[in-house]
């Protein structure tokens, strides 16, 4: 990288001038983009169409943000004394010997062309989260940036080599510190300036591949499967640009938190979707109980599905008979069966064999003609496939299928739906997925989340789902096995970064080990990769809500933290009369500090602290609406406090969040994700006793 002229010998401002440089040369290159001339560039307005989105993409993705840093590293690069570089042994060395490189967000160069800052997805900056200085990857110096707003503000030097010459340990970086505990408001922010090693292992991972990350509360395994996606489309933008992306999360509410990570990456062109989003054929005016839901989402709801779409095929009472001219083809009832026969057993999609039937008949026919002595050619073939007669046989023994009305009739008709999961459901889980009341047809239909689902399996059985290049789905542990289903249709062709913690699986039909989910996904080959460092919830809070892991995820491994922060957790018993008093002076007190919080309660107490807080005059917002207006205060229903964070959480009254749940365990999986949504300081606030195994132990109090 070239060195430009710098006005002081203060590396601080040489810096800072470096970075005003690099702005400008982002400004340019924006508006040498806006500049573009497309006039007669295109021989039609389709492929005009199409050049003009690419160049609107590339202005927004050359957006420069205000308030992130453009770069937040640097790597310096070591010269061997004598100019040599160490030998092959050595391993490869990602940067050229005595080179500089800034790491930041995106690319930006000079005038000349000449790079100014290096996208940190780049090869080259891979050493910035992973040299060590017994590994340093030829790194002599790396250099972290302090930042407030958008203004460069400090610097912090690691000489990676002279430490590994002498074996010592590179201090604990307090920039690094400094960045994962800044006071967080509004949506989710990316962490490209804080990716750790194990981290960023999973980030660059091959796209060939399916990983799935089980990663405990604060380890970052959604900021980590985001980054996967901006670094696949960075390392293989032509394949994903025709095949294309989705981010799937648990609810919108979700989606808006995260929304700004990937645009703030340079990204803009992703797709993100809930799974009720993705099999959204039906309109939904019904719900089911928990144990409905988790009937319709059992995996052995596929075979009878199955088994309704290829009930209606017939085998023929009579055979074809084509009339051409003077002459009549027949072929007889046996041999139809055959065909018929043949195609069911090849077990192709419903839509694809009704589709290849008329071509088999008509082929069948052209064997006859040959024996005549005719000598057909393929258009002939075509034209008796579209014969009258051919068209009436296919109708008769291969009707057409649509897949809401035959999902109606499976979960309306007894007897239908007997036939169909004969030998695979009981006679009582027949009677449970029977609807209550009559349907009077596909658009008034008493249709759940969970009946959506099944309309999609029998979709992709008539005809084939398209499939992505790469599919990110968050919070997978809540999915039930159709669920899964459904959404590994959507990349049968492509890879997966499945992201979850089976601690923090709150619905009925939640998965009990990734191994089973995997399979249901697809995916049974997928890589399982487990985060248990985390660096946002301080220790003594993940400790604290680890009391819960024996009773919930007796299997998983305690997740420890980087950050031992005094006085983040604290647990408040009060007089029932007083409870709602002291959440509010709880809430006060969490906004006398820098940063968001978050009111998290039980769902059945959610209208009653909306009153309470606004007949204090406390503004607040709901769970997704961070971006929307200034308020650092979240009501958040204990229902949608999965994937969230906020500096200060004030959670009210466990026990009534646990008791929210259909069952205990689900009752404090659920509590387990409230309590580990704090990245400063809980503050707990009840008035009945603890849930017994978390009040184990000594309790933190005020």
């Amino acid at each position: 990288m070239p060195t430009h002229a710098r006005p002081t010998d203060d590396p601080l401002q040489r810096e800072r001038a470096h970075l005003a440089e690099s702005r400008a040369a982002l400004r340019t290159m924006r508006a040498d983009t806006e500049a573009l001339d497309l006039t007669d560039v295109t021989g039609n307005w389709v492929n005009a169409e199409v050049l003009r989105r690419e160049i609107n993409e590339r202005i927004a993705a050359l957006a420069d943000l205000a308030d992130a840093p453009l770069f937040f590293g640097r790597l310096d690069y070591h010269e061997p004394p004598g100019g040599e570089r160490p030998g092959p042994e050595a391993g490869p060395l990602p940067g050229p010997p005595g080179e500089r490189f800034y790491i930041g967000r995106r690319h930006v160069h000079d005038k000349d062309g000449d790079p100014m800052v290096i996208d940190w997805r780049a090869p080259v900056s891979q050493p910035f989260y992973r040299a060590t200085p017994r590994e340093p990857m030829g790194v002599r110096l790396r250099r972290r940036f302090g930042y407030t707003g958008g203004e460069l503000t400090a610097y912090e030097d690691e000489h990676l080599t002279a430490a590994g010459l002498a074996g010592a340990d590179v201090p604990a970086s307090a920039l690094l510190q400094a960045e994962i505990e800044k006071p967080r408001v509004g949506p989710m922010r990316d962490i490209v300036a804080t990716i750790q090693p194990e981290q960023d292992e999973i980030v660059r991972a091959d796209i060939g591949g399916t990983v799935c990350v089980q990663g405990a509360p604060g380890t970052g395994k959604t900021a980590v499967g985001l980054h996967r996606v901006a670094y696949l489309l960075y390392a293989h933008r032509e394949r994903l640009a025709r095949t294309g992306t989705l981010v799937v999360g648990p609810n919108r509410s979700f989606l808006r938190y995260i929304e700004q990570v990937l645009p703030a990456l340079g990204e803009v062109d992703v797709a993100q979707a809930t799974v009720e989003e993705l099999v959204a054929h039906v309109p939904l005016r019904g719900s089911d109980s928990a144990a409905v839901a988790r009937l319709k989402g059992d995996a052995r709801m596929a075979e009878v599905l199955r088994r309704a779409v290829r009930s209606g095929v017939r085998m023929p009472s009579e055979g074809l008979v084509v009339v051409r001219g003077s002459r009549r083809w027949r072929v007889p009832a046996p041999e139809v069966e055959e065909i018929v026969r043949e195609l069911l057993d090849r077990d192709i999609r419903y839509g694809a064999a009704r589709e290849a039937l008329p071509q088999r008949l008509a082929h069948a026919v052209l064997v006859r003609m040959e024996r005549s002595g005719e000598a057909p050619d393929d258009r002939v073939q075509d034209a008796v496939a579209r014969n009258p007669a051919v068209k009436a046989l296919v109708k008769q023994v291969w009707p057409v299928v649509d897949p809401p009305r035959l999902v109606l009739r499976l979960l309306s008709d007894g007897d239908f739906l007997a036939e169909c999961a004969e030998g695979i459901l009981d006679g009582d889980e027949q009677r449970l997925l029977l609807w209550d009341r009559p349907a009077r047809g596909v658009r008034t239909a008493p249709w759940s989340a969970a009946d959506a689902v099944l309309v999609d399996e029998v979709t992709d059985l008539v005809r084939r789902t398209p499939s992505l290049g790469h599919v990110v789905l968050d919070e997978a542990q809540d999915l039930s096995p159709m669920q899964y289903r459904a959404v590994g249709r959507r990349c049968t062709t492509g890879s997966a970064t499945v992201l979850g913690d089976i601690a923090q699986g709150t619905t009925p039909w939640a998965t009990g080990s990734w191994a089973e989910a995997l399979t249901h996904l697809g995916k049974a080959d997928a890589v399982v990769e487990e985060l248990t460092r985390g660096f946002r919830v301080p220790g003594k809070v993940i400790d604290y809500a680890s009391r819960l892991l024996p009773s919930i995820a007796p299997d998983l491994t305690p997740a420890t933290s980087v950050r031992d922060s005094p006085g983040s957790l604290s647990v408040r018993l009060v007089d029932p009369a007083e409870l709602t008093a002291a959440v509010l002076a709880a809430c006060r007190a969490a906004l006398a500090n820098e940063g968001s919080i978050g009111l998290i309660a039980a769902d059945a107490r959610v209208a009653a602290l909306t009153a309470a807080l606004d007949a204090a005059g406390m503004a607040c917002l709901s769970p997704g609406d961070e971006a929307s207006r200034a308020c650092r205060l979240t009501l958040v229903p204990a229902s949608l406090a999965k994937g969230l964070e906020y500096d200060f959480v004030v959670l009210e009254e466990p026990s009534a969040v646990v008791e929210g749940e259909a069952d205990a365990r689900t009752g404090l999986r659920r509590l387990y994700v409230a309590l580990t949504r704090a990245v400063s300081g809980l503050s707990v606030v009840h008035s009945r006793p603890l849930p017994a195994v978390l009040a184990e132990g000594p309790v933190p109090s005020v």
